[in-house]
């Protein structure tokens, strides 16, 4: 039997270390942040993804102040959103907060404002289907 030598060249490999399929099972976390944001900014007095902090696929933190004048930074990741800071951009590394699945419910907890304006923003809603419904 004769060995066959072939000119191999690693780039010609059809398996690649990095699959492209597995990026569809990772979340963007800034773009999950940027969802975040624009689903509860009209019940906060300001609220924005951090540019200061290093967000990336598995992290990114959030910048939002309460009607009542409360600045946090929050943390969001694939076990949910905590506050990490009381200063925007700032990671306190000795808080140790809960997890919140949803930001409406780390929300609810933190701002009677907020629910207060996710309650009316809801009845308005009912109001509109109901009108609309007739």
């Amino acid at each position: 039997m004769q060995k066959m030598e072939i000119d191999y060249q690693p780039e010609d490999s059809p398996v690649s270390l990095f699959d492209e399929d597995c990026i569809d099972h990772v979340k963007d976390m800034r773009l999950e942040a940027e969802a975040v944001v624009n689903d509860v900014l009209f019940a906060v007095a300001e609220m924005y993804v951090s540019s200061n902090l290093d967000s990336a696929l598995a992290v990114a933190y959030i910048n939002v102040e309460t009607r009542e004048g409360n600045r946090y930074c929050l943390e969001l990741n694939e076990a949910g959103l905590r506050v990490v800071g009381y200063v925007f951009d700032q990671v306190d590394e000795s808080l140790s907060t809960q997890y919140f699945e949803t930001i409406y419910s780390l929300l609810d907890t933190l701002s009677p404002g907020y629910r207060e304006a996710f309650g009316n923003a809801l009845l308005q809603r009912l109001e509109r289907l109901q009108q609309n419904g007739q």
